[in-house]
């Protein structure tokens, strides 16, 4: 305990602020999110396939959106200007969702909001790349996805004491939603002062072919594992749907993505400490063995609390992986392309996403809930396939553990 208390006073006080916008944006979002499967499927009629297909297009678009930001973001030597602009309109589309009426209406803002998602994302995590010391980074990276997930259950948790409050109103807690979402805004554009870059780094043109070529093979070795990693952990919707097919109360289900979300904030940061220290490609692994079981036994479920143990072994693998992507990102990839390499990142990422979560609510309606997670258990097998098959030679920068 003593030593994680030492690296948490040697993280800068930057990293912090982008942890607490994340955690107020991600309770506003989570808010709504946790309730919007039921709010479709009970409310507006929706069928599980088109919730994939809603949740598969809106996550997407967030991640491929990224690659955009990202390479805007190198060229104009500015990150934080992005994040804003991201998070606002994030918060602006937040009442969008309580005047919906069909699901065209829910498709649309649901759009919106994970667009603004996408322009804040790869700014802001180039932003934690650069403020942070090399050796640091995966402790700052889990520290600010433990923050962010700190938001993603207690937004759950206001969203089941509301609905428990008001009668299942789904309206009424999507309108309190926008009052995170615009502290958030507000702490972003006040609390943080973005470093000032090298004059040689501020105009950079990240999409000519020399600069292209500077993402060398360890960097899109990286990419192809984050891809396969997505298509094997598809839209965390459907653990709502599982939950309520389990018998959980719609006024409870929410609590769904609280336990998951619970475990996944407790394990972020550890892991991203962890992974400081050692091997990446065993983190990897150990992480989709842990999927591997939550699919096994979320497939097997038939109670509300086998689908919990699932959903908490998901969390520990979001825990084990998320952060760590992150940290490998920024080690393979040159620090003035970092926006740029979080772009394509998200953009393959954000491809197998819609893949991913099209295909588990097609299997969903066709061969039933159980052979969705066995279908995701299929594509984590593969990932250990490709990782067995890792180039054996250092990354960009020498840090050889990123892909040993």
């Amino acid at each position: 305990m003593a030593v994680y208390g030492k690296t948490l006073r040697q993280i800068p006080s930057g990293i912090w602020v982008l942890g607490f916008v994340s955690m107020l944006m991600d309770i506003s979002s989570e808010m709504i999110h946790s309730l919007l499967p039921l709010f479709m499927v009970t409310t507006l009629g929706t069928s599980v396939f088109a919730v994939g297909i809603i949740e598969g297009l809106a996550e997407s678009i967030a991640l491929i959106v990224k690659v955009f930001s990202g390479i805007l973001s190198d060229h104009i030597g500015k990150r934080k200007n992005l994040a804003v602009f991201g998070y606002a309109l994030g918060a602006l589309t937040k009442p969008l969702f309580a005047l919906a009426s069909s699901s065209g209406m829910v498709l649309t803002a649901r759009l919106l909001d994970r667009i603004g998602k996408g322009v804040r994302g790869a700014p802001r995590d180039a932003l934690v790349a650069d403020i942070t010391p090399p050796h640091l980074r995966g402790a700052a990276f889990g520290l600010r996805q433990s923050l962010d997930t700190v938001g993603a259950f207690l937004g759950p948790l206001l969203a089941v004491a509301l609905m428990l409050l008001w009668a299942n109103d789904f309206r009424a807690v999507f309108w309190v939603a926008v009052i995170p979402g615009v502290l958030a805004v507000i702490l972003l554009f006040f609390g943080i002062q973005e470093p000032e870059r090298s004059q040689s780094e501020q105009r950079i043109n990240p999409i000519q072919r020399k600069n292209l070529h500077r993402l060398t093979t360890s960097y899109w070795w990286v990419v192809t594992i984050g891809a396969i990693f997505m298509l094997a952990r598809f839209s965390d919707a459907f653990l709502v749907l599982r939950g309520l097919q389990a018998g959980i109360p719609i006024a409870l289900t929410p609590l769904v993505m609280v336990a998951m979300n619970l475990i996944y904030a407790v394990s972020a940061y550890p892991f991203g400490k962890l992974s400081d220290k050692v091997q990446h490609s065993w983190l990897l692994v150990s992480g989709l063995i842990v999927l591997i079981v939550a699919d096994l036994v979320l497939a097997q479920s038939n109670h509300w609390s086998t689908v919990l143990v699932g959903v908490a072994l998901w969390g520990i693998h979001m825990g084990m992986t998320q952060g760590l992507l992150a940290a490998m990102v920024a080690d393979t990839a040159p620090a003035d392309l970092r926006g740029t390499a979080y772009g394509f990142f998200n953009l393959m990422s954000g491809l197998a996403m819609l893949v991913a979560s099209g295909l588990a609510g097609f299997v969903w309606d066709r061969f039933g809930a159980a052979n969705t997670f066995y279908t995701g258990t299929a594509f984590c097998m593969l990932a250990l396939i490709v990782l067995a098959l890792k180039p054996d030679r250092p990354n960009a920068t020498g840090m050889n553990k990123a892909i040993e």
